[in-house]
């Protein structure tokens, strides 16, 4: 496990110091990401220019489900964004290569393109949520702020999971690439606004098969205080920890069965 992970250091070293050898296309990269982000929270905004609410939430509310799916999906779209490439490495025979080698598959894949462009979405979703907790009058308990504190993990992880299980499935489609983009970049949005908003099979799609509901919106009733506007049992808020353990584990599951019914190029 050490050596594994001394590999995986290795290669995000290598890969971070390539990145940052040439400091303006880089810092140009990271304003380009954050100005992505920035749009997303503009449209927000003009929303609100329009309703009193949405679905129940105030802006300030809004946000910081906002802000906190952002900095999720930025960290993950970091660290294992790469693994959506795993149809040109099937088609192209290049997955037969890194199965032969000691390191984990799945360590190389994700290190292949570390892009740290993207934390200009991380920095912008971070000062999102510095303003909302600045503004808004949030009434902190220590299980509040531990919630605070430990929601970018969950999110993390969450992301990561949905990631890797969406993808796993073009170990079956080898050209269905929409589908697993549809769920992985379909949850960043959303996660982006309450789940109330949603309804019909798209609700409970997204947020509970699909657990996007706890990436931001469960974690952000919690911190708020807020009771749920669906009306489901008042303990889901604090569940994002549990939820992303096992996400975690089915993911793992879908990989492991993807490469074993991965039988090599032309087969």
């Amino acid at each position: 496990m050490g050596e594994r992970l001394a590999v995986y250091r290795d290669l995000i070293r290598a890969s971070v110091r390539s990145q940052l050898a040439y400091p303006t296309s880089f810092a140009l990269q990271c304003a380009g990401q954050a100005v992505v982000q920035l749009e997303d929270m503009v449209v927000i905004l003009v929303l609100f220019s329009r309703l009193g609410d949405m679905g129940g939430f105030t802006r300030h509310e809004v946000l910081l489900i906002f802000s906190l799916a952002g900095v999720s999906f930025g960290l993950a779209d970091l660290l294992v964004g790469s693994v959506d490439k795993i149809g040109e490495l099937v088609r192209t025979g290049t997955l037969d290569a890194l199965l032969l080698r000691p390191v984990p598959a799945m360590v190389q894949i994700c290190t292949s393109e570390f892009a740290l462009r993207r934390l200009g979405k991380v920095a912008t979703a971070l000062a999102v949520l510095g303003y909302v907790l600045a503004t808004a009058h949030i009434s902190w308990t220590p299980l509040r702020v531990a919630v605070l504190l430990i929601t970018p993990v969950t999110g993390l992880v969450l992301f990561g999971a949905i990631w890797v299980a969406a993808t796993a499935t073009i170990f079956w489609l080898v050209e269905g690439q929409e589908l697993p983009n549809a769920v992985t970049y379909g949850s960043s949005l959303f996660t982006s606004y309450p789940v109330s908003v949603f309804s019909g099979w798209l609700l409970r799609l997204m947020a509970f098969v699909v657990p996007g509901a706890f990436v931001a919106y469960y974690p952000a009733l919690a911190i708020l205080g807020k009771p749920d506007p669906l009306g489901l049992p008042a303990v889901l808020p604090y569940s994002a920890p549990v939820v992303a353990v096992v996400a975690s584990g089915v993911a793992a599951l879908a990989w492991r069965a993807g490469l074993r019914h991965y039988v090599g190029t032309g087969s």
